[in-house]
């Protein structure tokens, strides 16, 4: 994991602290630019987002959190998974490194708990990039996966597998991610992707959305069914600052479907220059 491109950056190491009571691990790709705090989806530890942290390491100073209950931070069946937990280990974790001015970068479930941070506490907090979150909630339309789909591959990571019997759940990755993630699946903890999923359902983020202040961009993927025209239009109608740009050919995992797409949009939302030229 190295920085090539940047003569600023060095290669992605791991570190850990105590925040909100709890152990966070997190990789550091390492620049002298502001500081990027990269939150992952529901089954993504931090290693696996290595190959984006790599490119905004040209542009960031990159921390890429392990969300309890996934990678190498504090897990367990004595913690709590609740949105309002893990927003405050994110707000914990800024504070617990002394970070200020932090442009947070969610993806999936990541950019809800973005959303709930920001909501409830971001003065240490420059901007929002959120990746197609999910916008189920209470009497909305439910989330397009299904919980089985991560229960099974999460319990076949638990018994031994490889790269090739991923295939069978993400049968578009390269072979180089699909076998990162038969590597490190095993760490995500099921009742942790439970209540998570759970909450794509009970938790209203949308009643959230108004209270954002720091200036923020949503990614929607193109072919992702997360979210559609008329969730744009609703959250737009409820903070009328949020930037919208799309990644017309990607599903819902952004950068492993359109690599130089996700970076393009990142451009759009947030003046960055880190999409090669096509």
């Amino acid at each position: 994991m190295g920085g090539a491109g940047n003569p600023h950056a060095v290669a992605g190491f791991g570190g850990n602290l105590r925040a909100n009571g709890i152990r966070q691990h997190y990789l550091r790709f390492r620049s002298e630019g502001a500081p990027l705090v990269l939150v992952p989806g529901i089954t993504s530890p931090a290693v696996t987002w290595g190959f984006v942290a790599e490119r905004l390491a040209r542009q960031f100073d990159v921390y890429v959190l392990d969300v309890r209950g996934r990678g190498l931070s504090s897990t367990g069946p004595e913690l709590s998974y609740d949105l309002d937990t893990l927003a405050a280990d994110l707000i914990a974790f800024v504070r617990a490194l002394d970070l200020h001015r932090v442009t947070i970068l969610g993806h999936s479930m990541g950019a809800r708990i973005a959303i709930r941070a920001a909501a409830h506490d971001a003065r240490r907090f420059d901007q929002l990039i959120l990746v197609d979150p999910p916008v189920s909630g209470p009497g909305r339309r439910p989330y397009p996966s299904k919980l089985s789909w991560y229960i099974d591959s999460i319990k076949q990571a638990l018994s031994g597998t490889n790269a090739q019997a991923m295939r069978t759940f993400c049968p578009t990755w390269t072979d180089e991610q699909l076998a990162l993630r038969a590597e490190w699946l095993h760490t995500c903890f099921e009742p942790a992707i439970v209540t998570a999923f759970d909450g794509f359902h009970a938790d209203d983020i949308h009643a959230d959305i108004p209270n954002i202040k720091v200036p923020t961009g949503l990614m929607v993927a193109g072919r992702g069914g997360v979210i559609e025209q008329r969730d744009e239009d609703e959250i737009t109608a409820l903070n009328g600052k949020i930037r919208i740009a799309r990644v017309p050919e990607a599903g819902h995992m952004i950068p492993w479907d359109d690599f130089e797409g996700f970076f393009a949009a990142l451009d759009v939302l947030i003046g960055t220059k880190l999409a090669r030229a096509r």
